[in-house]
């Protein structure tokens, strides 16, 4: 008759009970394990400011050449071709955008520039004046902010009204703020000029476009009465949508060369290069500094291996015991590579709450909203985990790799 046997079931460890050993040993060792995630804690947050960092200079970026206008064209007269000397000037003229107007669909503003420079006096005082001489899209093309009065308008340009707009610092300068610039006479080689407004460029442009901080724009018409030749300096266009830049520029850069002579040269430009420059300039600075906080969660990683590591060292004798009480090494293995995880993912989501609540903040100090990703919270706390698994793995093995015996021996 056989004879029954019982098998002897070692007791296993549940997954419960290694996060619950994982948790004590948190808790006996607070000082130690905090000082370790704190540098996981930096890490992470410093992953998320990164990113907000990044799509915030390319967003603000990205605004200001939008501001000026993405959807712009400006052509300028350049000379005749290289290595040619001898050759009579070939300027834009008026005929040059109405015909653009008409050949190049899409366009849907346009405006000359003629500037010409004056002195003024007010009050007895000289002062040097930058005249443009524009049609009234101007304002649309270029974007321009109209602080206080008035841009003149398409009335004003038939009857030839000698009235003009001037930038808010000339306001300032000559007559103390923009309110009081209106109605104030301007007289430009006899002729007097009525202020009827103040305005500023969308974007501050620091002196590098036609617009200066002394500068007043009046009707091109009236601007003839300064100048003998038809000629204009440059032309803006701008088209109804981004998309269709590239194509107008081609397109107006055909159409003014087969007006002119082949020899001329012609600078047709717009800002979408500018637009993509900017993107991969502000994409290459954002994998700079992420490259920068990976090395800091790097660095992290290695003081929780180290950690892990002396914890293994001083636990010899537990492992020893929970070995020979029927433990195995994947249990062992597991509950080191818990507590590695742990004190990982505690300073990673500590670091997620600083890193969101950072650019967060920044909402009730200023109007201006910083942009915040969810997906970098989430590859934050991804990258945490793994780092935690990637550094606790070893100390975990050879926490897993000794022996019973001489375990429960060592002292």
């Amino acid at each position: 008759m056989p004879i029954a046997t019982r098998t002897r079931e070692k007791p296993k460890l549940v997954f419960g009970e290694i996060l619950s050993f994982a948790y004590d040993t948190f808790c006996s060792n607070k000082v130690r394990f905090l000082l370790t995630s704190l540098g996981m804690m930096i890490g992470t947050a410093s992953l998320i400011l990164v990113v907000t960092i990044g799509m915030t200079g390319k967003e603000y970026v990205l605004n200001q050449i939008q501001a000026i206008g993405a959807n712009e064209v400006y052509v300028e007269y350049e000379g005749g071709a290289d290595r040619i000397i001898a050759t009579t000037p070939d300027p834009l003229t008026l005929s040059d955008l109405r015909a653009v107007e008409e050949q190049v669909p899409g366009i849907v503003h346009a405006s000359p520039v003629v500037p010409l420079d004056d002195r003024v006096s007010v009050n007895g005082k000289e002062k040097e004046i930058r005249l443009l001489g524009v049609f009234p899209e101007y304002r649309w093309v270029r974007n321009l902010v109209i602080v206080t009065g008035r841009f003149f308008d398409d009335q004003d340009v038939q009857v030839r009204n000698k009235v003009g707009v001037i930038t808010v610092k000339l306001a300032e300068d000559l007559y103390g703020s923009p309110n009081a610039a209106i109605g104030q006479v301007l007289k430009f080689s006899g002729l007097p000029f009525t202020v009827i407004g103040t305005f500023k460029e969308s974007v501050e442009t620091f002196g590098q476009t036609e617009v200066q901080s002394n500068t007043m724009v009046i009707s091109y018409s009236v601007s003839r009465l300064f100048t003998n030749t038809p000629t204009v300096k440059l032309i803006y266009f701008s088209v109804a949508d981004q998309s269709l830049v590239p194509q107008a520029t081609e397109q107006i850069k055909r159409v003014l060369q087969s007006r002119h002579r082949p020899e001329s040269v012609y600078s047709v430009q717009n800002l979408s290069q500018l637009l993509v420059v900017a993107e991969r300039t502000a994409n290459a600075l954002t994998m700079v500094l992420l490259a920068v906080s990976l090395v800091v969660l790097l660095v992290s990683g290695i003081g929780i291996m180290n950690i892990m590591l002396a914890t293994v060292s001083a636990r010899i004798r537990e492992i020893g015991i929970r070995k020979a009480i029927g433990a195995t090494n994947r249990e062992i293995q597991f509950q080191f590579l818990s507590e590695a995880i742990l004190i990982s993912l505690f300073g990673g989501i500590v670091g997620i709450i600083v890193g969101l609540a950072l650019p967060f903040s920044v909402r009730f100090v200023s109007d201006y909203r910083l942009p915040i990703s969810g997906w970098s919270a989430i590859v934050a706390l991804v990258v945490s985990s793994a780092v935690g698994i990637l550094f606790g793995t070893v100390p975990a093995s050879r926490a897993a790799q000794l022996d019973p015996v001489e375990s429960l021996r060592y002292e």
